[in-house]
C-alpha cells in the first residue's frame, strides 16, 4: 500500500505543479531522459542480478511477448481502418502493448497475492516486458517516427538504449558479487523511477485533451484492459491448461495499465505525446477495478 501511496502522490504532484506553473515546461524531458539514462539502467543492474529463475519461466516470459504482437496486429489493422496517423498509432501499439509490470505491478502483486508472489512479477516483468521494451519497443518507435529506418538503424538504437546495454552488463555481471555499497548505491538510483515518471505523467496530463481522443482512448484501453487480457487467459487456461499461482500473476501483470517507460519512448519519438500520456494516466485509474475484476475471475486457476 506504501507503494501505491507513492503513486497517487507523485501523479498528483505532478498536476499540480503544472497547474500553478511551478515547473518549466520542459520538465517531462528532462525528467524522461534521467529515467532512460540514469533510473532504469541502475534498477535493471541490481534486479537482473538477484534474479532466481524457476517454474513456468517459459510462458511466464512469453506473454509480454505475445501480447506486444497481439498490440502491433491490432492498432495497425485498426489504425488502417479509423485512418489514424502513424504517430497515433505508434504510440497505441507501444502502450497497448507494453504493460507497467513493475512500478505499479509488484505492488499490486504484493497486495493481491502477498509478498510470495513478488518473485513470479519479477520474472514476467524483467525477462518480458523489459526485453520486449528494450527490442521490439524501441524498434517499433523507430518505424513509427521516422518511416521505415534501414534494420541497421534500427539495431543501433536497440544497443544503443541505455536499459538495454544496462541489461547486457547486467547479465556478464550474474556471476560478480556486488559489494554492499554497490548495491544501496544503485537501489537509491532505481528507486527515483517510480516518482519520477509518476510526476512526469501527472505533469503532462492535460484533461483538454480527452475531448478529441476519446474514441481512441477507448478503443487503446479497451484492448489493453480487457480484450487482450480474457485473449491471453483463454490462451493459456483452456488452449495450454496452465494454471497455479504463477500464472495466475502471469495473467494479472498482462491485465496491467500502460507501462509509463513506453510512454516516455513514444514521447522521445514524437508519436503523439498528449494520446500516449492519456494512456498511462486514464489507463492506471480505471486499472484499480479492472485489476479487482482480474484478480477475482482468476482464484480458481
Amino acid at each position: 500500500m506504501n507503494n501505491l501511496i507513492l503513486l497517487v502522490l507523485c501523479f498528483v504532484a505532478g498536476v499540480f505543479l503544472h497547474r500553478f506553473n511551478r515547473m518549466p515546461a520542459s520538465t517531462p524531458a528532462v525528467l524522461s531522459s534521467f529515467i532512460i539514462h540514469v533510473s532504469f539502467p541502475a534498477l535493471i543492474l541490481l534486479s537482473v542480478h538477484d534474479l532466481k529463475i524457476s517454474g513456468d519461466v517459459g510462458l511466464m516470459a512469453a506473454m509480454a511477448w505475445i501480447l506486444f504482437a497481439m498490440s502491433a496486429g491490432f492498432f495497425w489493422l485498426v489504425g488502417r481502418w479509423m485512418n489514424w496517423a502513424r504517430p497515433t498509432v505508434g504510440a497505441l501499439i507501444l502502450t497497448g502493448g507494453l504493460s507497467n509490470t513493475s512500478y505499479v505491478g509488484l505492488p499490486m502483486i504484493e497486495a493481491y497475492y502477498g509478498h510470495q508472489g513478488i518473485a513470479s512479477g519479477i520474472i514476467v516483468d524483467q525477462l518480458g516486458s523489459f526485453l520486449v521494451l528494450s527490442t521490439l519497443g524501441i524498434t517499433f518507435a523507430g518505424i513509427y517516427s521516422s518511416g521505415r529506418p534501414k534494420v541497421s538503424e534500427m539495431a543501433m538504437r536497440v544497443l544503443r538504449f541505455p536499459p538495454f546495454i544496462a541489461l547486457i552488463i547486467a547479465l556478464l555481471l550474474l556471476p560478480v558479487h556486488y559489494p554492499e555499497w554497490m548495491s544501496l548505491v544503485l537501489k537509491r538510483m532505481g528507486d527515483t523511477l517510480a516518482p519520477l515518471a509518476l510526476l512526469s505523467v501527472g505533469f503532462q496530463l492535460r484533461l483538454g485533451h480527452l475531448a478529441g481522443n476519446g474514441k481512441k482512448l477507448a478503443v487503446g484501453l479497451g484492448f489493453k484492459l480487457v480484450l487482450a487480457p480474457l485473449v491471453l487467459f483463454l490462451l493459456y487456461v483452456p488452449l495450454l491448461g496452465a494454471h497455479g499461482q504463477a500464472i495466475q500473476i502471469t495473467l494479472f501483470e498482462a491485465a496491467m495499465p500502460p507501462m509509463i517507460t513506453a510512454a516516455i519512448l513514444a514521447t522521445e519519438h514524437d508519436l503523439d505525446p498528449p494520446f500516449a500520456t492519456l494512456m498511462v494516466a486514464v489507463g492506471l485509474v480505471i486499472s484499480f477495478v479492472t485489476l479487482t475484476a482480474w484478480w477475482w475471475l482468476m482464484r480458481g486457476i
